[in-house]
């Protein structure tokens, strides 16, 4: 399906978007495919000083869930019998 062009959309690159010095691919090396990349909101982000916070923060939620998850099939298993 061919894209229609916008009235907005200027046609050519504005001059003042120089990439002439970038290059293609630079950081894609550090994430492998398991990675999954997120975008925290800004006031979540102020919450975590870096990445190893977010991870830790992450892992303990993860143990909760699976910890209540657990509990509710062994609740039910009981009541049942």
């Amino acid at each position: 399906m061919r894209r229609v062009r916008s009235r907005h959309e200027p046609e050519e690159m504005l001059p003042e978007y120089d990439f002439s010095g970038g290059v293609r691919g630079k950081y894609a090396g550090r994430f492998t495919k398991d990675t999954i990349m997120v975008v925290l909101d800004p006031d979540v982000a102020e919450v975590f000083p870096d990445p190893k916070s977010v991870n830790k923060a992450l892992r303990a939620l993860g143990h909760i869930i699976r910890d209540r998850a657990r509990n509710r099939k062994t609740s039910r298993r009981r009541s049942i019998g």
